[in-house]
């Protein structure tokens, strides 16, 4: 996700949604739908934390200020109004908030493939936390993408 794209997430999403569906039901037609899922999402999520990591390694600073310009530069403005936040706390060692709204989550469950978003989007957002190295540490245990009615997003920041 390059900082130079004026595309929005959602876009591009819908891009890569548009390319992958198709190979995805070609594979599950072939080798059936547990194999064709878990050789594409393996690959999908490897590729998603390396897309993350060299974007992290190109931002200057402590591990904390990388995810901060990664978070900042790179994702805020290309999510835009996508998705709807209820802000819980953010006192600079904690910040912790909700998804209430999601049009990642919407598009995908329109398709049939939340899974398939759930792998190009939420995971994602482990793979970001992991820019911050020893100073972010990130933990969900519900999305609305997997049918609950929010995303609980919690850092804590050394």
């Amino acid at each position: 996700m390059p900082t130079s794209t004026s595309l929005s997430l959602l876009d591009e999403v819908k891009l890569q949604a548009a390319v992958i569906l198709p190979i995805l039901r070609a594979l599950r037609a072939e080798i059936g739908k547990e194999k064709a899922d878990r050789l594409v999402g393996d690959s999908l999520r490897t590729w998603a934390r390396d897309l993350y990591h060299r974007i992290g390694e190109a931002k200057p600073g402590t591990p904390r200020q990388k995810w901060d310009a990664v978070w900042a530069e790179d994702m805020r403005p290309r999510i835009g109004d996508a998705v709807e936040r209820e802000m819980l706390k953010d006192d600079g060692t904690v910040r912790e908030y909700n998804i209430t709204r999601c049009s990642y989550a919407e598009f995908f469950k329109a398709l049939g493939e939340p899974e398939l978003g759930g792998i190009l989007l939420c995971d994602s957002d482990f793979h970001i936390a992991d820019v911050g190295g020893p100073d972010v540490e990130f933990k969900r245990t519900q999305t609305i993408m997997q049918g609950a009615p929010y995303c609980d997003f919690r850092y804590r920041f050394r």
